[in-house]
């Protein structure tokens, strides 16, 4: 092999070598992001609720639907439960 040959490929391995490197080294201290975009969403409605004319009103609408839903949810759960319980008593 000629000595061009031998220089080119020293360099594609050492380029290969420090990818691998690389990669190994950014998939061993992998860490998973976690955004919290509910509570961005819920204040920048309570800052628009507060600007009041139409754009106001549909967000005070908004955030009364949301704020229902949150209670429904809640009275689901309960129901759930009350629905556990009234089984484990019959015994069904």
């Amino acid at each position: 092999m000629s000595r061009n040959t031998v220089l080119y490929s020293v360099r594609i391995g050492m380029v290969a070598g420090i990818f691998g490197a690389g990669y190994l080294c950014g998939s061993l201290t992998e860490h998973n992001a976690n955004a919290q975009w509910g509570d961005v969403g819920g204040e920048l409605l309570q800052k628009a609720a507060g600007s009041g004319g139409m754009i106001g009103s549909v967000a005070q609408l908004g955030t009364t639907i949301t704020d229902m839903e949150k209670n429904v949810s809640g009275l689901q759960k309960n129901i759930d439960t009350l629905k556990t319980v009234k089984a484990a008593i019959s015994g069904k």
